[in-house]
């Protein structure tokens, strides 16, 4: 529960600081297909940081539940997966970083699938 709850705010604090870091210090760096690959990267990992906290708060309200400790796990190495291949991608412009990002992708759909299965298992 506590490192769900952890985890969603770092990866919270930092969607926040790298999207005004993305807006501000790299206005004049980021062409417009950067700057839009940046932000959606803050914007998955926004999105997730929140899945996380979610997931922290279901297991304090319904127990140390397995699915959703893994479900916590993907949202996290999906984070680093999806927004850091991005992140990478949007400064470096090196293109088959983008091969990496679908892994990304793939653990964000098995987290929330995981949290459908773990709710759906409650008696």
């Amino acid at each position: 529960m506590k490192g769900s709850i952890i985890s969603g705010a770092i990866h919270g604090l930092l969607a926040v600081a790298l999207g005004a870091f993305g807006a501000h210090a790299l206005k004049e760096v980021l062409d417009d297909y950067s700057a839009g690959i940046w932000d959606t990267a803050v914007q998955y990992q926004m999105f997730h940081a929140t899945a996380l906290l979610i997931i922290g708060v279901l297991i304090k309200l319904l127990g140390p539940i397995k699915q959703l400790k893994i479900a916590a796990i993907c949202m996290n190495l999906g984070i680093l997966f999806f927004s850091g291949s991005l992140f990478i991608l949007a400064i470096s412009g090196i293109g088959v970083l983008g091969a990496i990002t679908p892994i990304g992708g793939v653990l964000f759909i098995s987290g929330w699938l995981l949290i459908i299965i773990s709710i759906m298992k409650l008696k």
